[in-house]
């Protein structure tokens, strides 16, 4: 049988409840995350790089989460696996980055965001009949054209970080309206 073909959770009327938790706590910390940013956006001090360094090990935390919690399968889960493995990917390469420039993170940064967000979109369009994943689809696809912007921009001149704090508060709050609507079929549900 071929794993990618199943695509329903083991327990479809559990999902939503995990999955709702996590999206509210990726929303919460894309918040606080996007607003210490913002405050060190045109360096890489100390916090800017802590901060850089962290978000991709929250995302690489949070698929597992998912894959753990909300019982992904099928294409679910070998698109959270495949996350998992470019988070890692991206910390290290953001560590790598930072040590550079400004410039060199804001490339790693987009490519990063294009691969993730490719997934996203597999993720919430398998997981279309869970309810509230339309918004995980739009910021799979907003991430991807941010990561090619973020790779664009890193040519500019006089180039911050700040696109980057705009771009995780956006996401977070992807999360936060995603988990709003899941609450509606849980309801349904029961």
């Amino acid at each position: 049988m071929d794993t990618l073909a199943s695509s329903t959770p083991s327990t479809p009327l559990d999902a939503p409840i995990p999955l709702r938790k996590l999206y509210l706590a990726r929303f919460t910390f894309a918040a606080v995350w996007a607003a210490l940013l913002a405050t060190t956006a045109h360096d890489l001090g100390a916090l800017s790089v802590t901060l850089l360094i962290v978000y991709p090990l929250v995302d690489m935390a949070a698929a597992v989460t998912d894959l753990r919690t909300a019982h992904a399968e099928g294409r679910a889960a070998a698109a959270l696996y495949a996350n998992v493995s470019i988070s890692a990917l991206a910390t290290v390469g953001l560590a790598l980055a930072a040590a550079a420039d400004i410039p060199a993170v804001l490339r790693v940064w987009g490519a990063w965001a294009i691969a993730s967000g490719i997934l996203q979109l597999i993720t919430g369009a398998v997981r279309r009949h869970l309810g509230g994943q339309w918004p995980m689809i739009i910021s799979g696809t907003i991430s991807t054209l941010a990561g090619a912007s973020f790779i664009a921009q890193a040519g500019n001149d006089d180039v911050t970080l700040k696109n980057l704090a705009g771009y995780a508060f956006l996401g977070g709050v992807f999360f936060l309206i995603s988990a709003l609507r899941l609450n509606r079929p849980a309801r349904r549900r029961t």
